[in-house]
């Protein structure tokens, strides 16, 4: 007697088909699992066997043996343990499973269906193969209503396929989890950050162009304040990112039991001893999302970016330009999405008061230049904004600042400057990412701004990508400015932000 059932895996951040088939022989009482399943999956036997007992169902007494298909594709994971309870006891009634019908879920050994990651790229990825009704845990029912619209039933134990198939009652296709949604972690308000009007004005630039920011201060001068209160000024998700998104928290086990679509974007503050695989990706022989895969969309906090491990600042290359990584591992090659918003953060050096002028630098000119170079030239060239963040006097700090701007007021700024970005190119991408030939089309020089452009390139020796970085700045300065073109003055602020680092 054989039974199929169809279910689905994750690799790297995709959906993966995959067909669970049950069969019932002759022999020896035993339970069998093969085609390329990890420990969790052998462990499976114990899980499935006591759950079907422990739901009313009688698990055979006979030789049992489970194929996942293709037997070539690793998998791993609990998220099969629903498919091949679902297979068994319908093999061993000698019934079909509906062909068009996918399951996924972890089984307790009660019987009950635990939540599993990446229910939405699963869902999505079996409904574009032609999957017409899919059985999940009831804590993963929001999530894959967002990648489908087909009926979406949600299962908390066994006891219910029971009564479906032998009583013909019905599953509640409308059931809804009662698990607490995501609340939105708090942002600091820039109305609370005393002082410090230059680098608020680059954190609004960053926002509303998506372009990379360096802060560079004395220890105490508000920069951790200063990138902890960026996700406030952000506009919300649109339809396809706050998808990308969730499915990628769904992915890493970040999405909580019950939430739907996620639509604010992430905000990511690794520790400085994090290695390159856990930065960017890899790690084992299936390629994994590291932080710049779940900062995607969001924003990616490093502070104290010159203790950061040089191996693992340098593998920023790649998402930093291009916005996706490459990941090769032994079982696979997957391409990873990293569109984040970098916050760097770095003290002058090595003391952290140089420049300071009520502090006096204690580190030789070679320990500063050592410091410095621990942030490679490439990187430096690849962040767009590098401002300093001077000590505020005490004064500023206590003085109530009635006349502070709000993040909402500043948000409203950054949206409009995004609109106009949408209006002229309705899929993208953002001016951090303009290419040469869509800069040329979309940010036109005057004379005065080219000759000034001209002129500090040589002084400053900027390089190609440093230019081209320089013009994007200043046409997310003219989109803030609400200026179709960008002039003199356009070019003159971009210009500030990078002699600043």
């Amino acid at each position: 007697m054989l039974a199929r059932a169809l279910s689905g895996t994750v690799f790297g951040l995709d959906g993966v088909r995959v067909e669970v088939e049950a069969d019932i022989a002759d022999g020896l009482p035993g339970f069998h699992i093969v085609g390329l399943g990890d420990r969790a999956l052998q462990e499976a036997r114990e899980r499935v066997k006591i759950a079907i007992n422990n739901s009313g169902f009688q698990f055979p007494g006979r030789k049992v043996t489970i194929n996942l298909a293709p037997a070539q594709l690793p998998k791993e994971g609990s998220g099969f343990d629903l498919a091949m309870a679902a297979a068994i006891v319908n093999a061993g009634e000698d019934r079909d499973l509906p062909g068009d019908a996918a399951w996924l879920g972890e089984l307790a050994l009660d019987g009950s269906v635990r939540a599993i990651r990446g229910t939405l790229a699963i869902v999505a990825h079996l409904d574009r193969l032609g999957a017409r009704r899919f059985y999940v845990p009831t804590a993963n029912v929001a999530e894959a209503r967002i990648a489908t619209a087909a009926p979406v039933l949600g299962i908390g134990h066994l006891r219910q396929l029971k009564a479906h198939w032998e009583a013909g009652e019905p599953l509640d296709a409308s059931v809804v989890s009662e698990a607490a949604l995501p609340t939105p972690p708090p942002s600091v308000d820039l109305g609370e950050v005393a002082g410090q009007p230059h680098a608020k004005r680059a954190l609004e630039v960053a926002a509303a162009g998506a372009h990379h920011l360096l802060l560079v201060g004395p220890p105490g001068a508000g920069k951790t304040l200063l990138a902890r209160a960026l996700p406030g000024i952000l506009p919300p998700l649109n339809r396809r990112e706050a998808v990308e998104v969730t499915s990628i928290a769904s992915c890493v086990g970040m999405l909580p039991a019950g939430a739907g679509l996620l639509e604010l974007p992430p905000f990511r503050a690794p520790h400085h001893t994090i290695s390159p695989a856990a930065l960017v990706g890899g790690g084992g022989a299936a390629p994994r999302p590291g932080e710049v895969t779940r900062a995607h969309r969001g924003v990616l906090f490093m502070d104290e970016i010159t203790e950061f491990r040089r191996d693992a600042l340098e593998s920023l290359r790649q998402p930093l330009e291009e916005g996706r990584l490459a990941v090769a591992r032994s079982r696979g090659h997957a391409v990873l999405p990293a569109r984040f918003i970098l916050v760097a953060a770095a003290n002058p050096c090595p003391c952290g008061f140089a420049g300071d002028p009520r502090r006096i630098c204690e580190c030789t000119p070679l320990e500063r230049q050592r410091y410095r170079a621990r942030l490679s030239g490439p990187i430096r060239d690849r962040i767009d904004l590098q401002v300093l963040v001077p000590r505020q006097p005490a004064g500023e700090l206590l003085r109530a600042n009635l006349s502070a701007e709000t993040s909402a007021a500043v948000r409203e700024r950054v949206v409009g400057a995004r609109r106009r970005q949408q209006e002229r190119r309705p899929h993208g991408p953002l001016n951090g990412a303009l290419t040469g030939p869509q800069l040329r089309r979309d940010a036109p020089l005057d004379a005065a701004g080219q000759t000034l452009l001209e002129t500090a390139a040589e002084r400053l020796q900027l390089s190609g990508r440093a230019v081209h970085r320089v013009l994007r700045v200043a046409r997310t300065i003219a989109d803030l400015e609400t200026s179709t073109s960008v002039e003199q003055a356009h070019v003159a602020e971009a210009l500030q932000y990078r002699e600043s680092g």
